[in-house]
């Protein structure tokens, strides 16, 4: 255990406006872009990163003069490492006003982690500071922690002391782990329902979560919260609007993370969290918006919904934009148990075949240069299984990985913005993963709003092909409101798939056990989000043993 006064590693790392201006200009145009903009273009994007004015003009606030409850959007933590945690908290006594109710100053903020809830056995304490230019988000890079170790965590400003958060660290590289529970969440449109999955995942006793993505939406949220209308709100008008600018998604944050449900999952549990869509702008793909607008122009918007992203996200200084790119793909692992590899299947892909409509793949969309990662990342991934020594490589991501039919019929549609739409890197993928010997494969995804559970075959035509792994759909928290058991093309779909083992179109998360015999997921579901207050079930159970890969029922 690492108590105070013991030399260890640097006690934390807060980060600072300055580790990115200081040169980030010359670091953001001489490096080597995936995206061909106009140097017009790229300066413009850039632009929104950088602070409206130098972060030591802003004035630091007396803290003992606030009167309002700064801490407001929760805590969280994130990125588990067996030294190191990243704590995060974002200030805001007044959530819904532009500028959180701080304006232009900055605010001085104390951190404590301890080994109890009450604090009486401290191991680490700091400060930092909480940057307008950064809407007042705290990203604490905590070191010099011991593996696998529980900790909890809280901040102070003034008089105010925010809600406990409970986090702990990864176990040692070369610990051979016995085992490791994680929940796999996505896609909660606010305006969808309440966050009671988010209750009930508070509740849970899981070492990680991962969030796949669709985390925040950029559609318009009226006044009465959409679907929310049991809660006595009124919104005001700034939601009832598409995001487009950084105030728009930074009140919009205000908004998600105001949610009490939301705050206790995120206090419970570390997170890992990774972006879809629509924390930008719905199926965009690499520059290309789904609307015609200027790729100059989108890039603008991207910008500002990747710097929102972060500030609001417990991520690492490694995550922070550079004006519209950011890098996102990172691997972390669970001793010599599990190797993580997380994904970024939008920022790089190729543009969607067919116009983004249902559409049996062909010339187009089976382009060998077609990519859904790009090059960069799709060899970070390939190189990273050659280099593996963990029993279960686990690869969080984004959309459907598995082949999926939408008909009957010899010339079946398939999602053009999922994996069916980018074949040619499906297989590139598929191929690195036999090449390297992978044997216990796990594909996490999110995207689609409903619970799949898929055989990952060497032919997906083919079902006595063998089977490579397993890929995982943990359903939506919210959207697509209370959904159904059975969809109405479940028969279809389970008969133009048979790799496809289990569908269910309620709302709910996967709750993942690895062990070094096998791994084990529970689809945990609930029956309506349209109304609080819903119990939790377990839709279904299945398990996958190591070295013998594919689905059978628990």
């Amino acid at each position: 255990m690492a108590f105070p006064g013991r030399p260890r590693a640097l006690a934390a790392h807060a980060f600072s406006p300055h580790d990115a201006v200081l040169g980030a200009a010359a670091r953001y145009f001489g490096r080597r872009r995936f995206l061909t903009v106009t140097a017009a273009a790229a300066a413009l994007a850039f632009s929104t990163n950088l602070p409206a004015r130098g972060a030591a003009a802003a004035p630091e606030l007396d803290a003992a003069r606030l009167t309002d409850d700064p801490f407001t959007l929760g805590v969280a933590s994130g990125d588990p490492l067996p030294d190191s945690v990243l704590l995060w908290t974002r200030l805001a006594p007044e959530p819904f006003a532009a500028d959180g109710g701080l304006g232009e100053q900055r605010v001085a903020v104390e951190w404590e982690v301890a080994l109890d809830e009450s604090f009486a056995v401290r191991v680490r304490t700091g400060t930092a500071t909480a940057y307008p230019e950064y809407s007042h988000s705290l990203h604490v890079e905590v070191q010099g922690l011991d593996p696998a170790t529980v900790y909890y965590y809280r901040f102070r400003t003034g008089g105010f002391i925010s809600p406990v958060g409970r986090t702990r660290t990864a176990p040692a590289a070369d610990t051979d782990a016995a085992s490791l529970r994680l929940a796999a969440v996505a896609c909660q449109a606010y305006q969808d329902g309440y966050y009671t999955v988010h209750k009930h995942l508070a509740e849970e006793d899981v070492d990680v979560v991962f969030h796949l993505g669709d985390y925040l939406y950029e559609y318009a949220v009226n006044a009465a919260g959409g679907e929310r209308r049991y809660t006595d709100i009124t919104l005001p008008d700034v939601f009832d609007r598409e995001t487009m600018t950084l105030a728009d998604y930074r009140l919009r944050y205000a908004l998600y993370k105001s949610d009490k449900d939301l705050q206790a999952a995120h206090a419970a549990h570390p997170f890992v969290v990774a972006w879809d869509d629509h924390e930008t702008e719905n199926n965009y793909a690499g520059a290309v918006p789904e609307n015609d607008v200027p790729q100059s122009e989108f890039l603008v918007r991207r910008a500002a919904a990747y710097r929102a992203y972060w500030e609001n996200q417990p991520l690492r200084s490694a995550q922070l934009p550079q004006g519209p790119d950011a890098q996102l793909y990172r691997r972390l692992h669970w001793g010599t148990l599990a190797q993580f590899d997380i994904l970024d299947t939008r920022q790089y892909r190729s543009d969607q075949a067919y116009d983004d409509r249902p559409h049996a793949p062909g010339a187009e969309s089976d382009d060998p240069a077609r990519t859904i990662t790009g090059a960069a990342q799709e060899r970070w991934l390939l190189d990273g299984w050659k280099s593996s020594g963990a029993l279960w490589n686990v690869m969080p991501q984004q959309v459907t990985f598995s082949q999926r039919k939408f008909d009957l019929t010899a010339e079946a549609r398939m999602s053009m913005d999922a994996w069916d739409g980018y074949r040619a890197s499906r297989n590139r993928v598929v191929a690195g993963a036999k090449a390297a010997g992978v044997d216990n494969w796990l594909v996490l995804t999110g995207d689609v709003h409903v619970a799949y559970a898929f055989d990952i075959k060497e032919n997906f035509d083919d079902p006595d092909s063998r089977t490579l792994g397993t890929e995982l759909t943990c359903t939506s928290v919210a959207s697509g409101k209370d959904g159904a058991e059975k969809p109405d093309n479940w028969d279809t779909y389970m008969k133009a798939n048979p790799h496809l083992r289990f569908y269910n179109g309620k709302r709910g998360f996967a709750r993942v056990e690895l062990g070094r015999q096998n791994a084990r997921v529970d689809f945990k579901t609930v029956s309506a989000v349209t109304r609080p207050g819903a119990a939790l079930t377990t839709a279904a159970s299945f398990v996958t043993e190591a070295g013998a890969p594919g689905l059978k029922p628990a």
